[in-house]
């Protein structure tokens, strides 16, 4: 069985700002992606990218997970950051507007056996969704619901009502591959309310976890996708009443009146994985 990665919070971090590459070595999320897109100038692309590479190996942040967002192949920087990023060794690289599975065949020839985590941010990756997912150096589908919602022209309000057919396309696709999947942004990063409110809604679709574009953002999602002490003990008591159900030669057992059965089993022992994993991290 594959160890469970802790990914509850994924900060987008501009590999370009010497400052905020500093802060992030001690910034409490999971993971970080060193981003070379979407928040570089041009002019400071060649920059970001060496500055990025740096940080990944530079061995000076912790056991946070470290993938670098390379610009998309189209662009005139894809290729070289895809070989660049590669020879660094992050965890994996980031790929924008993935829109099907050849398109990662061309990924991957580039990016000499490191992991993809793909980017679903388009009405054709979302058509996609399955064959992206099914990609055998894909790990991670990430939501880029920005991008998604300009496409389809569709309102960003609470609640995300428009957005959550596509959500739940994308959330299909990756568990039925069997692969890790994260939310998309949350814009207003003054908003700490709003942002556990749509983290809260996340967590219950079943995301792993949260991409973020701001510090301030990590400790609401680290809350969010965590188990709380209360589910633990339930876990616990589920788990055990199950087994001594089985001791006395039976296929079912009951917790607070509720029956039980083998699916909540399984969904108890992910519960302690995912505290066990999360503890790890210190």
């Amino acid at each position: 069985m594959t160890a469970l990665v802790p990914r509850r919070s994924v900060l987008y971090m501009p590999a370009s700002n010497a400052r905020a590459l500093e802060k992030a070595k001690t910034i409490p999320a999971d993971a970080i992606i060193f981003d070379l897109e979407d928040a570089v100038a041009p002019e400071a692309k060649a920059e970001a990218r060496a500055q990025a590479c740096a940080a990944v190996g530079s061995g000076a942040y912790g056991r946070r997970e470290l993938t670098i967002r390379c610009n998309g192949l189209d662009t005139p920087w894809g290729r070289d950051d895809l070989v660049a990023a590669s020879a660094a060794g992050p965890a994996a690289v980031v790929v924008p507007k993935v829109p099907c599975a050849a398109h990662l065949d061309e990924v991957a020839s580039l990016a000499g056996g490191t992991r993809i985590w793909a980017m679903v941010e388009t009405p054709t990756a979302i058509f996609s969704a399955r064959e992206i997912a099914r990609h055998p150096e894909v790990d991670v589908l990430v939501l880029g619901t920005n991008d998604l919602a300009k496409e389809l022209r569709a309102a960003l309000v609470p609640g995300r009502e428009p957005l959550l057919p596509h959500l739940a396309t994308a959330l299909l696709a990756a568990r039925e591959a069997g692969k890790a999947i994260l939310d998309g942004v949350y814009n207003d990063v003054k908003d700490l309310a709003g942002l556990a409110s749509e983290c809260l809604q996340g967590a219950q679709l079943g995301f792993d976890g949260k991409t973020l574009v701001h510090p301030a953002q990590v400790e609401v999602a680290n809350r969010a996708f965590a188990p709380t002490e209360a589910e633990v003990e339930q876990a616990s008591r589920v788990i055990a009443a199950f087994e001594q159900a089985g001791r006395e030669g039976k296929g079912v057992a009951t917790v607070d009146g509720r029956m039980i059965e083998n699916l909540h089993v399984d969904s108890a022992r992910h519960v302690l994985a995912t505290a066990k994993a999360i503890a790890a991290l210190g």
